[in-house]
């Protein structure tokens, strides 16, 4: 019969955690604390450890660096009430087997102590050298706990990672975590964005031009992949990458050199992939629109990030964090009340983390009252206006609107304009809200709209509006 130590300071979490492992086939001993752990491990190692950090009389992480020289094939599982990403990429350079926030489920941690079992331990990994860095993700939800433990498992690594997620969600906060906290930390971190790139462009920006190479090439100028040489380079909105370039891609990929354009060396890719896309790859590649080779060899750790809608109590959490870090950029200093944190969690979030940064920082600028309640962000989240969502109600707008109009310029209802105001008042909040409600991303703005993306990007330009410019509409 297997033997499971169990450390944790609650003594109702020892109980339930002890009849679950039992049930299972599992002799459990258990400890209050860092010392009783210590007299346990004096009577013979267990063949799983089962930890707390937080414990009264030490850290469990910095307990488990000791216990690990001592033991170096003990398979330990880690429990905390600490969840964040620093918590779980420090339970991994620790070396345990795995990671579970608090609350967790009694049947994953059995699933996880019969797994150590199996496997005989866990290659320890290693990466991050300071506890205190500060990170850039945030978030407690049982959602944001998995992507923190799939980071924690793939930062000390070089595989290539494909994160994916809705516009706005912090896909390129998971690229610079990874780059942050691996062994890649002190070489650059290059990131471009395939849809922003002009197809004729791609090539030469990924891997650079020889002087004279096509017209306009004065000067010899290095790509993406040899500038992010020793670090971390960044391809995001992947899937919007034309055919011809993920063929070139998938030989630099598959070969691990790269020429550049007009170029006859072949030169080594010395860089780490992170790819991001707000696409289905999967779809992608089942209408031939992506390549099935290239999907594979980018997908060998996908990180899938949850849209805010998912995340239940990070919305409060996330909103506290960006009024700090406007009040910390010269902002004046904003709290939230209760009403104004349930408007907040009971939003759909279209635009996503983004979305919620933008809405902070307009409240943070222009709120009444140090304290936000809740008809402040409901009418910050009003505007700019939206359209009406019934007939009736957008029957009544437009017959408030020819008022408006008569008062302002009667003589404007005979002038022979008077149907292309009234569209053009409809049309900008129209496009406005199509733009809210995808994040930014004018390709699916333009979908939803019927139109295709030149001609939403004239309208754009006709009625003013700069959506790089104008952050409400990201």
């Amino acid at each position: 019969m297997s033997r499971v130590l169990v450390i944790d300071d609650d003594a109702a979490i020892r109980t339930v955690v002890a009849e679950a492992l039992r049930r299972s086939g599992h002799q459990v001993a258990l400890a209050a604390s860092l010392a009783e752990a210590e007299a346990a491990l004096a009577a013979g190692a267990p063949d799983v450890l089962v930890t707390d950090v937080m414990l009264p009389d030490g850290d469990g992480l910095d307990h488990l660096a000791r216990v690990s020289h001592r033991h170096p094939a003990l398979p330990v599982i880690v429990l905390s009430a600490q969840n964040t990403l620093s918590t779980a990429v420090r339970a991994a350079e620790a070396g345990a087997y795995e990671y579970l926030p608090k609350p967790f489920d009694l049947d994953a941690l059995a699933r996880a102590v019969n797994g150590a079992l199996a496997r005989g331990g866990a290659e320890p990994l290693t990466g991050v050298g300071e506890e205190d860095r500060a990170l850039p993700l945030l978030g407690r939800s049982p959602a944001m706990q998995e992507v923190y433990r799939v980071i924690a498992r793939v930062v000390a690594t070089d595989l290539t990672v494909l994160v994916s997620g809705e516009s706005g969600t912090g896909k390129e906060l998971v690229a610079r975590a990874i780059h942050d906290l691996g062994p890649r930390r002190a070489g650059p971190f290059v990131a471009i964005n395939m849809a922003a790139i002009p197809r004729d462009l791609i090539e030469a920006e990924l891997f650079g031009h020889e002087r004279g190479a096509f017209t306009g090439a004065a000067a010899r100028q290095a790509g993406r992949f040899e500038q992010a040489a020793g670090g971390t380079l960044f391809l995001d909105e992947i899937g919007d990458m034309p055919l011809d370039a993920q063929t070139r891609l998938l030989r630099v990929l598959q070969s691990g050199e790269f020429s550049t354009v007009g170029g006859a060396r072949p030169l080594r890719a010395d860089v780490r992939i992170v790819a991001a896309t707000n696409r289905d790859l999967s779809d992608a590649v089942a209408i031939g629109r992506f390549r099935e080779d290239l999907f594979y060899r980018l997908n060998v750790v996908p990180v899938a990030l949850p849209p805010l809608r998912e995340r239940g109590s990070d919305v409060g959490l996330l909103a506290r964090h960006f009024l700090d870090q406007a009040a910390a950029q010269g902002l004046p200093r904003r709290a939230l009340d209760a009403g104004a944190l349930d408007v907040l969690e009971a939003h759909d979030w279209p635009g996503n983390v983004r979305e919620l940064e933008n809405l902070m920082r307009r409240l943070a600028v222009l709120a009444r009252d140090e304290v936000i309640d809740a008809p402040a962000v409901r009418a910050m989240l009003g505007a700019p206006a939206e359209l009406p969502t019934g007939g009736t109600d957008l029957a009544q707008a437009v017959r408030d609107l020819l008022e408006r109009i008569a008062r302002e310029r009667p003589d404007a209802l005979d002038d022979g304009t008077l149907y292309d105001r009234v569209l053009a008042e409809v049309e900008r909040p129209l496009i406005e809200a199509m733009l809210r409600r995808h994040g930014g991303n004018q390709l699916r703005a333009a979908r939803a709209l019927g139109l295709n993306r030149n001609t939403l990007r004239k309208r754009l330009d006709s009625l003013g509006l700069d959506p790089e410019r104008r952050t409400d509409l990201r």
